[in-house]
């Protein structure tokens, strides 16, 4: 180690050992870190005798603090190895026997390297500054609430690093504990603008050092005037954690769209996968050959021996045989000029040491030559509206707007299957596989350049290349939604944490940290992130969180107050120049607030009187929930017509929610034809407007 200008300790060793487990550094030298960076920590020393510790304590002053120093001792106070109030030199040498004594019964075999006795800070309010390497997005920063219940608590913000100072700030604010730093009832603010300083710096460490794994700063006392990490854990390996992001090869979108598509692997057999992708793509417009070397002729199609028998051109091939068979038939389509192979064999890296050296072989061929993959050991890829459905899936979706990624074969399917019955249709299905060649990233370059798609889902069980995903992300949601949904929600299985931050931020909790950092949308369920996408597609971003709510429902209109609150969508008051102008179309008795309930005996009539007028006072709204129930005086038709035209003159995102059964369909029928969201439950509809709001607050 050497020390930096500032004082600092620069932590240089970088050779790898992988495998080894990170060191916790003694907190001397974690001081010494923070230290480098202008953060404030107690006055110290390391002592290694009751004598030292008499003679420091004479030169620190009191009261003060005596710690245990041990690599085994993670939690001191637990191992008895924290002695407070210490106010004289003769009890600084008590404290130091104390703990030797303690440590030796509670931990057996600890090694204790000393003692460091630092002056005890006064009282004020316990935060939490963490950070962890996370495999997949790199250094990650944890900041909340402190102290001893911190796991209790559970009152936490988290960011990718790096960060600037604003996005700092935000964290800050972003806690449910904010309002003790702002100034709470008597209590004064506390130092805002130095906390936020004292997050830059350890940002700084964090990142400058390499070799810096985990660390805990608990607690760290922020004050009225200043702030100083009383306690301070740091994890050290000289292993790099993870691998700088690699940028993969561009893509090519219109590899996506061939003219041309060889099935290998093609069967008349309808047991074999080959029978299905062929009769699946039977509808592509373009030119299809079949390759099977023992037949002629295949659902109606002329089938060739090999790829080089097949006398044009072919500018995508799928491929549905044993993997083993697979590198040769690579060398073939390298000679033949296919840009895109579709793997769709499994038997790869999934299946242990053999199966990976076959996927090694092929992406040496596929780097030498050009050609770009999917897969292998995947679903394939469906483009509905250009009629490419290259899957082994007997069902094909709709065409429409929604771009669907997914890491899960099987989820494609119950989706597609389920999509149907909904109504739904879609852009672009991709099958990622083993994502040997193409990824996440490349297939999200390629849905979002689609004409048709208006929104994306994304089904994640892991990803690669964290940060690139990240950028590239962040770039397509400003202009297309996109909607996540990661899968490892439990923790089962999981080795427990060794430190608060490996608690609070562990691999799920980063990744939906990460995801509102980019401006994704995560969501918690299959349902909930089609909900979203179809609001999204449809509406677009809203420009704000203002809602008004429309319904002749009272029951609903109380029900829509509370959702609104839940979701974080605000029901601001009506102007008195609105509620004037709603009065003269509405009964005397109507509610002049936000709900606005037009009683219940209004039908389509009134609420397109109240559309109009909602639509001069534009100002006042940014989204506007219409609720209708069965009723005598209600045409659901109707009232379908004109919510198409109030969303279409005020360019707003307008929300149905034509509530009930039969006597609702013609008018559910109109919104779907007008693709405009319809929500058959009150709630649905505003979690999907609340999740649609997270994406204004990218950072």
């Amino acid at each position: 180690m050497t020390v930096n200008k500032k004082g600092g300790i620069i932590l240089q060793e970088r050779t790898r050992t992988r495998g080894a487990d990170p060191r916790l550094l003694p907190e001397a030298e974690a001081f010494s870190l923070l230290a480098g960076e202008g953060v404030t920590v107690p006055n110290h020393e390391v002592v290694s005798s009751p004598e030292d510790a008499a003679q420091a304590a004479e030169r620190l002053g009191f009261p003060l603090v005596a710690k245990v120093i041990s690599p085994r001792v993670v939690h001191k106070t637990d191992a008895g190895g924290v002695v407070r109030g210490i106010r004289s030199a003769a009890e600084a040498s008590v404290a130091y026997s104390t703990i030797v004594s303690r440590v030796s019964e509670s931990v057996p075999g600890a090694e204790i390297r000393g003692v460091i006795l630092e002056e005890e800070c006064a009282p004020g309010l316990e935060l939490l500054v963490g950070g962890r390497t996370d495999p997949a997005f790199g250094k990650v920063l944890t900041f909340g609430m402190g102290g001893t219940l911190v796991e209790l608590i559970r009152d936490v913000a988290i960011r990718v690093l790096p960060l600037d100072r604003q996005a700092l700030q935000r964290m800050v604010r972003e806690i449910q504990g904010y309002p003790l730093i702002r100034g709470y009832r008597d209590r004064p603010p506390l130092d805002e603008e130095a906390l936020v300083d004292l997050l830059a710096g350890i940002s700084r460490m964090f990142e400058g050092n390499p070799g810096i794994r985990e660390f805990d700063l608990n607690p760290l006392i922020l004050y009225e005037h200043g702030c100083v990490v009383v306690d301070a854990r740091v994890y050290f390996s000289p292993e790099s954690a993870i691998e700088e992001d690699t940028p993969g090869l561009p893509i090519d979108s219109s590899l996506f769209y061939p003219r041309s598509i060889a099935v290998i692997g093609a069967s008349a057999d309808p047991k074999k996968i080959g029978y299905a992708v062929l009769r699946n793509l039977l509808t592509f417009p373009g030119t299809l050959y079949p390759v099977n070397p023992h037949q002629t002729e295949i659902l109606g199609k002329t089938a060739y021996k090999n790829v080089m028998d097949i006398p044009g051109d072919v500018d995508v091939a799928v491929i549905a045989i044993p993997a083993p068979s697979i590198p040769v038939i690579m060398e073939d389509l390298v000679q033949k000029g296919v840009g895109l192979a579709i793997i769709l064999s499994s038997g790869f890296r999934e299946s242990g040491a053999a199966g990976a050296e076959l996927e090694t072989k092929i992406l040496a061929i596929a780097r030498r030559s050009g050609i770009r993959i999917v897969g292998p050991n995947c679903l394939g890829i469906i483009l509905p509206p250009h009629r490419i459905n290259s899957t082994f899936d007997p069902i094909s979706p709709l065409p429409g707007d929604i771009g669907f990624i997914s890491q899960s074969g099987a989820v494609i399917t119950t989706i597609v299957d389920w999509s149907l019955l909904e109504q739904i249709g879609f852009s672009v299905v991709i099958s990622v596989g083993n994502q040997l060649d193409l990824g996440f990233i490349d297939y999200l370059r390629v849905v979002a350049a689609d004409p048709h798609t208006k929104a994306i889902i994304l089904y994640i069980e892991e990803i690669k290349k964290g940060r690139e995903f990240l950028a590239t992300v962040r770039d397509i949601a400003r202009t297309k939604p996109v909607i996540a949904l990661k899968s490892g929600v439990s923790v089962v299985g999981q080795k427990a944490a060794s430190s608060h931050t490996g608690s609070l931020a562990g691999s799920y909790e980063v990744y939906q940290a990460a995801f509102r950092q980019a401006g994704v949308i995560p969501v918690m369920s299959i349902q909930e992130a089609f909900d979203v996408a179809q609001l999204l597609a449809s509406e677009g971003y809203p420009r704000g969180n203002r809602a008004v709510v429309i319904t002749a429902a009272g029951g609903f209109a109380v029900l829509a107050s509370d959702y609104a609150e839940r979701y974080g969508i605000a029901l601001h008051p009506p102007s008195p120049e609105l509620i004037a102008a709603l009065d003269e179309v509405l009964p005397p008795i109507w509610n002049r607030s936000n709900p606005f309930d037009l009683i219940g005996d209004g039908g389509s009539d009134r609420y397109a009187k109240v559309f109009d007028i909602m639509t001069r006072f534009q100002d006042e709204w940014d989204i506007a929930v219409v609720i209708a129930v069965p009723s005598a005086m209600l045409d659901a038709n109707h009232l379908g017509q004109e919510i198409a035209r109030f969303s279409r003159i005020t360019h707003k995102m307008i929300v149905g929610c034509l509530l009930g059964g039969d006597s609702m369909k013609s008018g559910v029928r109109v919104l779907q034809n007008r693709y405009i969201p319809n929500y058959s439950e009150v709630e649905m509809a505003f979690r999907s407007i609340g999740r649609s709001l997270q994406a204004l607050r990218r950072e």
